[in-house]
């Protein structure tokens, strides 16, 4: 599954793990559980008089490896539908351990089986072993299918006692070991998911850095480039209007050259704040595109408002300036407006091109101002 696929909130990235797990640990369980019958059958001193039981239990085992197989994973995976999912392929699990205990007590109380029950046997070790290894995610409930494993032949083995003690009592340690391996085995699964939260939570940092202007927390050239064609693509497909917004900081090298870059610093992040406060619209993606430029992608959104925005935050800013060391200079942007047109742009590159001529104009005629792409 492509890394895209995997859920990123904890709680639903532990229940997606172990629903993956056990759907891949159970696909060929079922099979071996219908082979295990059909050698312990087969193997019996007259498989002909059992014809019907053996059917019968041929028929069983098959539909259980058949509800297996068709219990697939949720389209849609979240924490609900996973626990609901998990829940019902253990009923699955705990049934076929159930109908297996059952069937293993039946072969050691009935002579007809007398040729066989060592299989039998031998198939509930290898059963109870493999779901101690590989069921231990949830302890309660592998221990819960061990049981059902168990104890129908422990039982049937305690009804005679004198003649089949040495096997009772093998039996019964080895189940007891089983419990050890299985509480070691949830305890390794477990720091393992451990793990893997810990690598999932470092690779969002690193993600989130890697989208990130340091400076300004806003979104960098990287995130612009990934979310803008997106978006135009988006805005076509419904036809919804989304406009763009290119800001750009006028004489931003005389901030530089005449009070330090420390001080630029402080200006660009200022500049920011106040992109923040304006475009506070939580579909808003603001973004700093390199050096003292800007940008604001707006979906749903009409030229018109796009302009109101942009023009409000440019007065504001006009107003405001810039406080720096006590005093406060003059701080005025250029910005170009559009919003994309199907007409005019037959690209998210095309339009880009657009409002950024937009922004050059204004620049060209005398800045701090707005011109309209």
């Amino acid at each position: 599954m492509r890394n895209l696929d995997v859920p990123r909130e904890p709680q639903a990235f532990v229940l997606w793990r172990e629903a993956q797990d056990t759907r891949i640990r159970t696909r060929l369980g079922g099979a071996y559980y219908l082979l295990a019958w059909l050698l312990t059958w087969l193997f019996s001193d007259n498989p002909a008089e059992l014809l019907a039981w053996g059917l019968a239990g041929v028929a069983l085992f098959a539909l259980l490896l058949a509800l297996r197989l068709l219990h697939r994973l949720p389209a849609e995976e979240t924490p609900q539908t996973l626990r609901i999912w998990l829940d019902r392929h253990w009923g699955l699990v705990l049934l076929t351990a159930l109908a297996w205990g059952l069937m293993h007590a039946w072969a050691l109380n009935d002579p007809a089986f007398a040729s066989s029950w060592l299989i039998a046997t031998l198939s509930t070790i290898a059963f109870s072993t493999a779901m101690a290894f590989n069921f231990s995610m949830r302890k309660g409930r592998a221990i819960v299918a061990l049981l059902l494993l168990y104890l129908p032949g422990l039982g049937a083995l305690a009804v005679d006692w004198h003649e089949q003690q040495a096997i009772l009592i093998t039996l019964a340690c080895y189940l007891s070991y089983l419990v050890l391996a299985l509480n070691r085995s949830h305890r390794e699964y477990h720091n393992t998911l451990a793990l893997e939260l810990e690598l999932l939570e470092q690779q969002q940092s690193l993600e989130q850095l890697s989208r990130t202007d340091s400076l300004t927390q806003l979104g960098n050239r990287y995130l612009f480039n990934r979310l803008f064609p997106m978006m135009v693509a988006t805005a076509q497909r419904q036809r919804e209007p989304m406009s763009l917004v290119l800001l750009d900081i006028d004489f931003f090298k005389r901030v530089n050259d005449q009070h330090g870059h420390a001080c630029g610093d402080a200006c660009l992040s200022a500049f920011a704040e106040r992109m923040r406060q304006v475009f506070r619209r939580g579909s808003d993606a603001l973004l700093r595109l390199g050096g003292e430029e800007f940008g604001v992608l707006m979906p749903n959104t009409t030229l018109e408002q796009a302009c109101l925005l942009a023009e409000s935050f440019r007065l504001e800013l006009t107003r405001q300036g810039f406080d720096v060391q006590g005093n406060s200079l003059p701080l005025t942007a250029s910005l170009g407006v559009g919003c994309f047109d199907p007409l005019r742009d037959d690209s998210a590159e095309a339009f880009y091109k657009r409002v950024d001529d937009a922004l050059y104009q204004a620049k060209g005629a005398g800045r701090n101002r707005l011109v309209r792409a």
